[in-house]
């Protein structure tokens, strides 16, 4: 059975965080969907894309994937606003309880700090961003694009959210579906290996 993913996309999210993963995760197969926790008939990216999520977030998300948006320059509108309204952390939170496995790319690990999901946890995010992830995280991995501590899931910046996808589609599916997928999307992951496995 595919795995049943959601991306949570809100007000000026940044588009390749969310994009990249969908569209590596829907080439290996996943059930993925873009959705929204607020009703809402269409979203505003930070670059001006306009997206028409496909519906509400579910009850039933096995892997939801929070995307980031403008954090450092503490905008109005983004990932910095999100924490400050305080309305997705407890909803992530909720979805984690029930059972899901939620992965963040980019600032969206401060979504996953404010519900706590990053207590004790390692964690990474955008390098320009990773001194004030600290204190917020357990402990913050510097020299990764990808930090696996099991049932929670960080990317570094933008692109890393590619390197997620391709690393969970190896995980659940298998190394050829990874490279198969990496290989449509003409995406050259990190030799080196960019995943932290802390579990």
């Amino acid at each position: 059975m595919p795995i049943h993913t959601e991306i949570l996309i809100y007000d000026h999210f940044e588009e390749l965080d969310a994009l990249g993963p969908y569209s590596a995760l829907h080439r290996a197969g996943f059930d993925v969907a873009l959705v929204v926790a607020e009703p809402a008939e269409r979203i505003v990216a930070a670059r001006g894309t306009v997206i028409v999520p496909h519906g509400a977030l579910s009850e039933q998300v096995e892997l939801l994937v929070v995307p980031g948006g403008p954090w450092t320059q503490r905008r109005p509108r983004g990932t910095w606003n999100e924490v400050q309204r305080g309305v997705l952390a407890p909803i992530i939170a909720a979805r984690h309880a029930a059972g899901a496995t939620v992965a963040s790319v980019c600032t969206g690990a401060f979504l996953l700090a404010a519900a706590g999901l990053l207590d004790g946890r390692p964690a990474t995010t955008h390098h320009d961003d990773l001194d004030d992830l600290e204190g917020r995280a357990g402990r913050v991995i510097r020299d990764a694009r990808v930090v696996d501590d099991g049932d929670i899931v960080t990317a570094a910046g933008v692109t890393a959210g590619i390197d997620m996808a391709l690393w969970l589609a190896e995980k659940h599916v298998g190394p050829d579906m990874a490279v198969e997928v990496a290989a449509e999307l003409e995406y050259r992951r990190d030799p080196e290996g960019a995943v932290r496995c802390t579990t």
